[in-house]
């Protein structure tokens, strides 16, 4: 990538960056416009793109519970889902092509179920970066996320597989063995360390993955997420994943300015990809429904839904594909880039008032809400604790310990990683597994004996988010909390938390007490 590239992608990442939306937005506006201006991609960004996707399905792999892929709420949502939106969209394209709409006019009733099926899937892209953002991954709503998005791209590799006439080899029946490697590729991430060799472990496991399904007649990218998979749950798995972040996010920019060079629309383009992105609002709504009837609590289907409120990359490749074998107008292509970068753009701005949103509609949201819920979805409460520690990382873990040793008090630790919670409670740690940015949580906790909630989870917006949820039930105990930058800090001190530690600094003040003490000897 030239200077250009790096020029363009960042003046306008910034410039979206300055208005409070996403710079994913901003690198989608900058690949359109380097197109207006002919500007003519190269294959590095091809590459870069390629990699970029590659090591975001790598790193999903590496954080997944396969088991939750089997779970009702996971599989029934993505497939009935999918089977409505197809449906419906079959429906209503040929209804355009009967009132004479440029470019429905031309489909037929495969090319219009073609369509369906692109627009029925969700960016995997969109929606983890939509995550990643609000440190949302591990929530319960952001692993029902990521579960449904899994489920969508493997269906969409098995079209492009179907599709492509390309029959997979029979050695892809050897796959079944890869979990035999586990042990192995764990040994192998062991002996890399902790430095510069453990991320290029992952990039070597991601592209090996890709090539030994690219070799028996699979798609690349599934390759890497199975390889990932065999890997995650491990701890390493953990360091691998945060290791790799800023090397994906760096090359996604790739993918991101890609999709403007798909081809340059006209006005009966643009008019054609709005219309079928009016249609998001009822993307989501029809997530949403299905959610709660599969059990889903109010909260938890809201802000999935929200998260899926998007048209999908893999639809790009669909229609690609349909191009290909003359099903469809090329034009589809390009109309279908307009309408994943709109819906990209709509999906950033709804996402950033999700929290915001779900407070204004409450009341109407748990309306929906079957009685009875999921066990995952039952509000766990911490008993009689005078100290609350919200994140049960290394910071909470250590802050937790030393409290207990010193005090000698009833501490509890809120933890909204399930399998984290578990871990602590097993060591003899008093631990609820919860989302504290639930309101119906602090609505269920009795405030009354806590007389101090201590903050231990790195994301600075999560944290006023929960403070907000305090306020509105009359917390008047004290409250504090850790920065990694100094301006965080002050915004944590302006929303009314007594004390904010910058744990860098912190660490080091820590660092240097034990090391007087040892002179001191």
């Amino acid at each position: 990538m030239d200077y250009i590239w790096v020029l363009v992608a960042f003046v306008f990442g910034f410039a979206a960056r300055q208005i409070n939306l996403p710079p994913l937005v901003g690198y989608l506006i900058a690949g359109f416009g380097l197109h207006a201006l002919g500007v003519e991609p190269e294959e590095s960004l091809e590459t870069l793109s390629d990699l970029g996707v590659t090591l975001l399905l790598f790193t999903i792999g590496l954080k997944l519970d396969i088991k939750s892929l089997l779970k009702t709420e996971i599989w029934g949502s993505a497939t009935a889902h999918m089977g409505i939106v197809v449906f419906l969209t079959t429906i209503n394209s040929l209804f355009f092509a009967y009132l004479g709409l440029s470019f429905f006019d031309d489909l037929n009733v495969y090319g219009a179920l073609l369509i369906g099926l692109a627009v029925s899937f969700s960016s995997t892209v969109c929606a983890v970066k939509v995550l990643e953002e609000r440190s949302e991954l591990r929530a319960r709503h952001g692993q029902v996320t990521i579960g449904i998005l899994i489920i969508q791209d493997i269906a969409a590799v098995l079209f492009v597989t179907f599709a492509s006439a390309k029959i997979p080899s029979i050695w892809a029946l050897g796959l079944v063995g890869l979990p035999l490697l586990r042990p192995y590729i764990i040994k192998l991430l062991e002996k890399c360390g902790h430095g510069e060799l453990l991320p290029l472990a992952g990039f070597f496991l991601a592209y090996s993955g890709g090539e030994l399904f690219a070799l028996v007649g699979l798609k690349e990218q599934l390759g890497a997420l199975v390889i990932a998979v065999l890997i995650s749950g491990h701890v390493k798995s953990n360091e691998l994943a945060k290791s790799l972040m800023n090397f994906k996010d760096i090359f996604l920019i790739g993918f991101f300015l890609s999709i403007g060079f798909t081809a340059l629309p006209t006005l009966d383009m643009i008019f054609a990809a709005l219309i079928m992105c009016v249609f998001l609002p009822i993307k989501a709504g029809l997530f949403f429904v299905i959610m709660t009837q599969l059990k889903l609590r109010g909260r938890t289907a809201f802000l999935s839904s929200l998260s899926l409120a998007n048209y999908s990359e893999f639809g790009l490749i669909v229609v690609s594909a349909s191009v290909g074998f003359g099903m469809l107008a090329k034009e589809w292509l390009v109309i279908l880039a307009l309408v994943v970068t709109f819906s990209f753009i709509f999906s950033s701005i709804l996402n950033s008032a999700a929290h915001r949103l779900y407070a204004i509609w409450r009341s109407k949201i748990v309306t929906f809400e079957k009685h009875e819920c999921l066990p995952e979805d039952v509000i766990n409460v911490p008993k009689n604790a005078s100290i609350l520690i919200i994140g049960m990382g290394r910071v909470g873990t250590g802050a937790y310990d030393t409290l207990i040793e010193k005090l000698h008090g009833n501490v509890c630790g809120i933890e909204v990683i399930r399998k984290r919670a578990a871990d602590h409670i097993d060591s003899g740690r008093n631990v609820v597994n919860a989302d504290a940015e639930d309101p119906a949580f602090w609505e269920h906790v009795d405030l009354s004996c806590v007389e101090m909630i201590m903050f231990a989870i790195p994301n600075h917006l999560d944290i006023l988010e929960i403070v907000k949820q305090l306020r509105h039930v009359n917390y008047s105990g004290k409250m504090a909390g850790i920065a990694k930058y100094e301006d965080n800090k002050q915004k944590l001190l302006d929303c009314g938390i007594d004390v904010v530690f910058n744990f860098y600094q912190k660490a080091g003040a820590g660092f240097a007490d034990k090391a007087i003490k040892t002179l001191q000897q």
